[in-house]
Order: C-alpha cells, then structure tokens, then sequence
C-alpha cells in the first residue's frame, strides 16, 4: 500500500455555471487522517470530494496532495481512488475480477493480478466469494467488494461517497467499525463524505461540517459535540438546545437538562410543560415547552426516568449546572 499523503484545500471554489456550490474553502487533512465532510443536501461536500478526486475541475484555488498541486492532474495521476454509492460493480464479472480490473487495464498478467486480489479480499473477509458474481451477494457483500477494488491500485487517499447510504441500518453500523479498522491497518488518508452525524462521529478522526458552500467547522467529533460553534452546527449535529440566557446564546446538551418534579423545582431555571416523551430503551427522551416558548429536550436515563415517571401535560422544572452552558458564536 502507499504511503499515506496529506491532503491541503487552499481557498478552493466550485461554481456550475451561475451556481456557486463550494465557497472558497481550506482545510488541511494531515496524513492518515479519517476525515468526513458533513452538512445537508447541497452543502458542497460531494462537490468537493469530486475536486479531490479528479473528477471536477477546480474553479478557483489549490488541491495540494502531499507536496503537490494537483489541479492539472488526471484523477489516476493522483494517487487517490474513489468508493462511489452505487459500488458500480460490473455484473458479468467475478468477484476477484471486479477487484482485479484496474491491473488487468495495465496489462498485468492474469495470475499476478488475481493474487493480488485475493489478498485485497481477504482484508475486507470476502476470499471466500471470490468466484462469485455481485448478484449473488448482499449489499454489505458488495460495499466490500467495492472497497477491496478501490484499494487494489494502492492510493496513498481514499475517497468515499457516502458509503454506506444503501445499507441497512445494523448493517451500517457493522460496516462502520469495519472501515474504521481497515484504515487503521493501512494507514492511509480516507476522505468520507457522509449525510449522517452518527456515521462521522464514530469514523473520523477530523469532522468537517460544511453549510451553503462553506467550511462552518472542522474538529474532531467531541470537540464539534461538546463545543459548536454556532447555531447552525448545534442543531445540525443534533442533542443540543439552544436558548437565550440573559444577554448570551447558548447551547446545552439535551443530556446535561435536569427535569424537575414540584419539590425541586424552586432550583429551576425555567418552568416548562411535557409536551411529549419518547421511550428509546436505553434511555427517555423528553419534550418541554417553557414559558417564555422555547422549545427544549431533555433526555433521562432509563431507570431515573422511570424511578419518577413524567406524563404529558405535567409542568415540571429545568435546571442545569453553570458549567454545561457552551456560549454560541453569534453566526449562522
């Protein structure tokens, strides 16, 4: 496998036409970084893996790949390979020939190549579907044909459009944690564009939350969940509130709220009415809708909940310690 590279974004800018879809961004992913691009529908993410990748011209600005500008570049001068959504895996194909099409296109020899696929299947655990065709497997099968094939041309980055989008949820998360231990095997740069805050929490090592064509934030996750910068990032990545406190905006994680019965309420710093409750197993989440009209959440412990079981209706305190308030920057 190649080294891994870093990878540098220098003021770059995407427009289509009239249509201004990435707005001169930076960033800088150092090598061996997982990073995943995240925000809504529309907000430049894939439009910028695309840029990485080769397969979108830069408008303005640098791609820079390890020491090199690479706006000039065909996407196999690179040294990236890119997973695409649909696995695009041809279906008159084996399995090990799927994988093995790029070295058959440079003329390897047959054996070589097909040895050197085996070994990329083994690393995604499908050496034993290798004389299959892709009808025959599952999709998560597929999702990893897909990826034993992107790496078989030994990129140095790996990009990834929304992996794991056609998969089942159990599946996903499975996938999740196996993408996450094959870059750590191979040590290489992935770039993951995701539309899930759960998938890139658990992936990346950098998250990058894009909106409208800009960069909004780029931390790792814990910083991005403990501490967002603005409104936008709060409610994007979800588990937050956000309220007026005195002359500041601030956000509180949904798990730092305390729901308060009669007899503590005289601690609260709100008074609010249960509005609905929501049982998700592990734990229970809470609506509330204060005085002043803020809508909040509130989420509870399973067996704290049900220690002191709240119906809706109920008009009960909320309270939080000083220490939970994250100040916002006053932005989109």
């Amino acid at each position: 496998m190649s080294q891994a590279q870093s990878v540098e974004l220098a003021a770059v800018t995407k427009r289509y036409d009239n249509a201004l879809a990435v707005d001169a961004i930076s960033l800088k992913i150092k090598a061996g970084t997982y990073c995943c691009l995240l925000g809504p529908s529309g907000c430049g993410k894939s439009s910028t893996l695309r840029m990485i990748a080769g397969h979108e011209e830069v408008t303005d600005g640098d791609i820079v790949i390890g020491q090199r500008v690479v706006n000039n570049d065909t996407p196999a001068e690179r040294g990236t390979a890119m997973m695409f959504q649909n696995y695009a895996l041809f279906p008159h194909l084996s399995v090990a020939e799927n994988v093995a099409f790029s070295l058959h296109m440079k003329g390897v020899a047959r054996a070589e190549r097909l040895a050197r696929a085996a070994t990329m299947l083994e690393l995604v655990s499908m050496e034993d579907y290798a004389h299959r065709l892709p009808n025959q497997l599952s999709g998560g099968q597929q999702q990893r044909v897909a990826l034993a094939r992107a790496l078989m041309t030994k990129p140095s980055v790996l990009l990834l459009d929304e992996p794991l989008s056609a998969l089942d949820p159990f599946l996903r998360v499975r996938m999740r944690s196996e993408l996450r231990r094959i870059q750590s095997e191979l040590g290489i740069t992935f770039i993951h564009v995701t539309h899930s805050q759960e998938e890139a929490m658990a992936l990346a090592d950098l998250m990058v939350v894009m909106n409208d064509g800009r960069i909004v934030q780029a931390a790792p996750p814990r910083e991005i969940y403990n501490a967002p910068r603005t409104p936008f990032v709060a409610r994007f990545i979800g588990g937050h509130n956000i309220l007026e406190d005195g002359d500041r905006t601030i956000t509180l994680r949904a798990d730092d709220l305390a729901v308060l019965s009669d007899a503590g309420a005289s601690d609260a710093r709100r008074r609010a009415t249960v509005s609905e409750i929501e049982y998700r197993g592990v734990d229970v989440r809470i609506g509330l809708e204060t005085e002043a009209g803020e809508s909040l959440t509130a989420v509870i412990g399973e067996r704290a909940f049900f220690d002191q079981p709240l119906t809706p209706g109920a008009v009960v305190g909320v309270g939080w310690r000083t220490d939970a308030a994250h100040v916002l920057t006053l932005d989109r």
